[in-house]
């Protein structure tokens, strides 16, 4: 089955009639966390089941499952080659101290550990420009890596829990940390401290997802308590911002399109909404069917999204055949 178009820009009429495409309910537990790649059609999940899966968005078809027991499959995310990925460790981070694996997807090797981080990695971004990536993690620390070198290129020390993300051209990096501020630093320069900090407003609570929209005019937080929030990227105004339904012990994750004219999010109540930033108003929601996402994600070259909790689904325009249950496929090994 034909999953998705290309991307086209978007109109409140296409976003509305988003509905499911296809469902995997194979897991086993929740999702962790996915990824899509930047360029080719393909998305990664990692699992509480300890599993790595890859997917081909285009069609719809599982294409490999991975299994990692000794650390588990946290935080994932592709690096530049469409096989390999980063993958943050659950497990014996004291024994180890192997926080993260540079893991081939192609014949299931691990290619490079990166030792550093004493406790659980809870943000990773790779640079979209070179091979560098960076990690926050619960030890109060940022980590700026190279996939080429086992040791890190450097270590920011924060307060509170540390979300990380690369602006679009790769120039600037945000953190987020205790009490709502965002501080941006120039990533070719990061050793001579951030450029400009930003403060949201009114909410203290930790921001536990960054992302920038594809023109770099606006920035995507959402906090521990059910905020979401668009910022300007270069002035740090608060340009919009709505309230989400509590959701205990799960933290909702929140997306732009493409096009960076809507934001979609997940929420406490098992929906999904989604926002016009041109109007400021809400222009869809739907019953998720999975309970309430922690995951979603706009693939980036794709008329499609996909929202995960313990089940993933594939949201596209005006599906032409009905929901496909496709969870007992078996992968290719």
């Amino acid at each position: 089955m034909k999953m998705a178009s290309s991307f086209t820009e978007l109109d409140d009429e296409t976003v509305r009639s988003m509905s499911i495409g296809a469902v995997f309910s194979d897991f086993v537990g929740k999702i962790n966390s996915l990824d899509f790649h930047r360029t080719a059609d393909l998305l990664i999940t990692a699992s509480e089941d300890d599993s790595v899966r890859l997917y081909d968005i285009a069609n719809a078809k599982l294409l490999k499952t991975t299994y990692h027991k000794k650390h588990g499959a946290d935080r994932i995310c592709f690096t530049h080659h469409p096989s390999s990925v980063i993958c943050s460790s659950r497990y014996n981070l004291d024994s180890t101290g192997e926080s993260m694996r540079y893991l081939s997807m192609y014949d299931n090797r691990c290619l490079r550990y990166f030792k550093g981080h004493k406790e659980r990695v809870v943000s990773l971004c790779m640079s979209p420009v070179n091979d560098s990536f960076m990690s926050g993690s619960l030890d109060h620390s940022v980590r700026i890596w190279d996939l080429r070198v086992n040791a890190c290129q450097g270590i920011l020390r924060l307060r509170g829990r540390p979300t990380v993300a690369y602006d679009q051209q790769g120039l600037v990096f945000a953190v987020a940390m205790e009490g709502g501020a965002i501080k941006l630093f120039d990533s070719r320069s990061f050793d001579k401290g951030p450029f400009d900090t930003f403060l949201v407003g009114g909410d203290m609570a930790e921001v536990c997802d960054i992302k920038f929209s594809n023109d770099g005019k606006s920035m995507l937080l959402t906090t521990t308590s059910n905020n979401v929030y668009v910022l300007d990227a270069y002035g740090g105004e608060k340009r919009f911002a709505f309230s989400l339904d509590p959701s205990p012990n799960i933290t909702i994750e929140a997306t732009f399109t493409p096009d960076g004219q809507y934001v979609l999010s997940g929420s406490g109540d098992g929906n999904l909404y989604a926002w016009s930033i041109a109007t400021w108003s809400k222009v869809a929601s739907w019953e998720s069917h999975i309970g309430v996402a922690s995951c979603l994600k706009w693939a980036p070259r794709r008329a499609m999204f996909v929202a995960a909790s313990s089940v993933l689904t594939f949201w596209i325009p005006n599906p032409s055949k009905s929901v496909s249950e496709i969870g007992t496929m078996d992968a290719d090994e």
